[in-house]
């Protein structure tokens, strides 16, 4: 612990040992963003990892110590849940969380999860945990979907068994009804060619919020005519407040008997098979079906 830390950023008592869960980015707190409380959009959130050879060091994930730099947000943990039940929090959870609070959402909206792997199962719980009326789960693996029906989806589009773009659209507009589309669609799919898609199901006034395409040159040729006079609006999520991290914790806590989150955790490594964990991680799959999320434990 540094020289004066006694207390997490609740207020709570810190002492060596104790479980804590942190925010993946640390604002600088001195720059026109922070000062406005936008901690999601300061700069320095986008520095990227050193090597381990330069100093503070151990600032990247795989490895078995971690250096918080100071100003990042830290919350003891308290809750009876394992370890790697908390883990995919920081990254999953919190971020559909915060995608799903920018979305503009309200009490009764019908909402598209454009994929249902990690991020798409901890979206639709969020979404029903805030009051959606209708939750439509899109993958092309029945048992994500299966998951995403326990996780409070009430329809169900496999991409394999629906193959065309228009026949989705049609489906998703009249599983919504006299909305016209969808209130929020969110992407967590990760595949830019979905973008354009996923924008049809919007409704007009209604909300895109875009999440998984994090890979550089992910690029979506849109026509902005149509998100103009469709009145659509594009919305896109990378970081998250830190005042989700403990809601979260306390979500999971309260729901772990109603869905099946913590148990989402497939596989678990040791560091020394850190190669061999990216080697069987879902994107490495033919069917994608082996490993749902894994994570490597020091």
């Amino acid at each position: 612990m540094g020289s004066g830390v006694s207390t997490d950023y609740l207020g709570k008592s810190l002492k060596e040992g104790d479980r804590v869960l942190f925010s993946y980015f640390t604002p600088c707190h001195r720059c026109y963003h922070c000062i406005r409380g936008e901690y999601t959009d300061c700069p320095g959130n986008f520095n990227g990892n050193k090597s381990v050879s330069e100093s503070p060091y151990c600032n990247g994930g795989f490895a078995d110590y971690y250096y918080l730099k100071p100003g990042t947000f830290v919350f003891r943990v308290d809750q009876d849940i394992s370890d790697s039940a908390l883990t995919p929090i920081n990254c999953a959870m919190t971020t559909v969380m915060a995608a799903l609070e920018r979305s503009r959402m309200r009490t009764g909206d019908a909402v598209v999860i454009q994929g249902v792997g990690g991020l798409g199962l901890y979206a639709t719980m969020y979404a029903r945990e805030k009051g959606a009326g209708i939750i439509i789960a899109i993958d092309g693996q029945n048992s994500r979907l299966e998951l995403a029906k326990q996780c409070g989806a009430d329809y169900a589009i496999n991409i394999g068994e629906v193959s065309e773009p228009e026949d989705r659209i049609e489906q998703v507009k009249k599983f919504c009804g006299y909305r016209g589309g969808a209130d929020v669609v969110v992407e967590v799919a990760g595949f830019p060619q979905v973008v354009v898609e996923g924008l049809e199901m919007v409704r007009p006034g209604g909300s895109y919020v875009e999440v998984g395409n994090i890979s550089k040159l992910s690029m979506v040729n849109v026509d902005f005519n149509r998100i103009l006079h469709g009145i659509k609006y594009i919305i896109p999520t990378s970081f998250y407040e830190p005042w989700l991290l403990p809601v979260a914790l306390e979500m999971l806590e309260r729901t772990k008997d109603r869905y099946p989150l913590t148990k989402l955790v497939s596989h678990v490594f040791p560091l020394e098979d850190i190669n061999r964990a990216f080697t069987e991680s879902e994107w490495n799959q033919k069917d994608g079906t082996n490993v749902i999320r894994s994570i490597v434990q020091p």
